[in-house]
């Protein structure tokens, strides 16, 4: 199993599919390749790995959450490519050695390019791939034709392509399968959580999360807001009354976004599909250059309650009128998502 390690998106979309796998398969031995921490997929995956702790594709380098570092994307994505045959090659020997049976891919494309070469099954699993995103940022730069063409060819080598929704339609690849959306699911603790904080009946919990990426906007200028209680990382909360820490709360982030009245975040897949699962509202940053997000907003402003905030609202901190619209624009039951499932299924059929 390779895993992205742009922001922690890619981890949620994965961890529900391998428990589902798991369940279904009780002998499966996992290998996770992905240079997130093994405290950060511990974190989502119960189920027993072994980890190697390295990059299998090059993600987008950002500069915080909304930003991405169009310089740095292209130096790694050329250093990557470079002697791109022989990386490949090496990874295929690797395998062999590591006993590696089948290869999961989301969305790390060198993995399934090994694979092939090592004449081992691969699948891919994701609502986006590398080659269109590198493709709207890089694609007019000297040398990147190449370079996305061999990212193509690892991915419409797989197998199949298993695409949950929402997700970008990928024109290029034809080996594409749509399954439904994909969201791992916290534990409903809001009872708990309210005792532990010390709050009123009427106080309302907003949970901040920005998908794994940093995006550092200290809150201490923040106005007070009465009545509302902000969850948030360590770097935002610069001592207001009104922040509380994820660690001091003793709860992890899935079941904080279970039991909380609104999410704040930027478009992203994990975000958007977990809380509409779980029918929370969520106010989201406005991101018009990520090619994704089109996708993204139109099924959850279709499937569950959102509204759009720009970055001057934020950084002011002058949420409450949005977030009493969003509140009062009416309930929504929690959007269907059983794509873990199907992928499982699918994966067990395939490999």
């Amino acid at each position: 199993m390779a895993i992205s390690h742009h922001g922690l998106g890619h981890l949620a979309q994965t961890a529900p599919v391998l428990h589902a796998l798991a369940a279904q398969r009780g002998d499966l031995r996992l290998t996770i390749q992905s240079r997130l921490s093994r405290e950060a997929l511990e974190a989502r995956i119960q189920v027993p790995f072994e980890h190697l702790r390295e990059a299998a594709d090059c993600g987008m380098p950002m500069v915080d959450a909304l930003r991405v570092d169009v310089p740095a994307a292209l130096a790694c994505y050329r250093a990557f490519h470079e002697d791109w045959e022989a990386r490949v090659a090496r990874e295929a020997g690797r395998y062999g050695a590591l006993g590696v049976e089948a290869v999961l891919g989301n969305v790390a494309y060198l993995p399934l390019a090994a694979a092939q070469r090592a004449g081992r099954p691969a699948v891919a699993l994701c609502s986006l791939n590398w080659a269109d995103i590198a493709a709207h940022y890089l694609g007019e730069a000297a040398g990147m034709a190449a370079i996305l063409e061999e990212i193509r060819a690892a991915y419409r080598g797989a197998l199949r392509f298993l695409r949950p929704t929402p997700a970008m339609p990928m024109p290029d690849l034809p080996n594409v399968e749509a399954i439904p959306p994909i969201a791992g699911r916290g534990r409903v603790r809001r009872a708990e959580l309210r005792a532990r904080l010390g709050l009123g009946a009427a106080d309302r919990l907003v949970l901040i999360g920005m998908g794994g990426i940093g995006y550092r906007k200290a809150a201490a200028h923040w106005p007070r807001t009465p009545g509302i209680c902000w969850l948030a990382p360590e770097d935002w909360c610069g001592g207001h009354p009104d922040f509380v820490p994820y660690d001091r709360t003793g709860m992890p982030f899935a079941d904080l976004l279970a039991s909380c009245d609104a999410l704040v975040t930027k478009p992203g897949y994990g975000s958007f599909v977990e809380a509409a699962a779980q029918a929370v509202p969520v106010l989201y940053l406005e991101r018009p250059d990520w090619p994704e997000t089109p996708y993204l907003t139109a099924w959850l402003q279709a499937q569950g309650r959102a509204l759009a905030i720009d970055e001057a609202v934020l950084e002011a901190g002058r949420m409450a009128e949005r977030l009493e619209a969003l509140w009062a624009s009416g309930l929504k039951p929690p959007a269907a998502a059983e794509g873990a499932e199907e992928a499982a299924r699918r994966l067990m059929e395939l490999l």
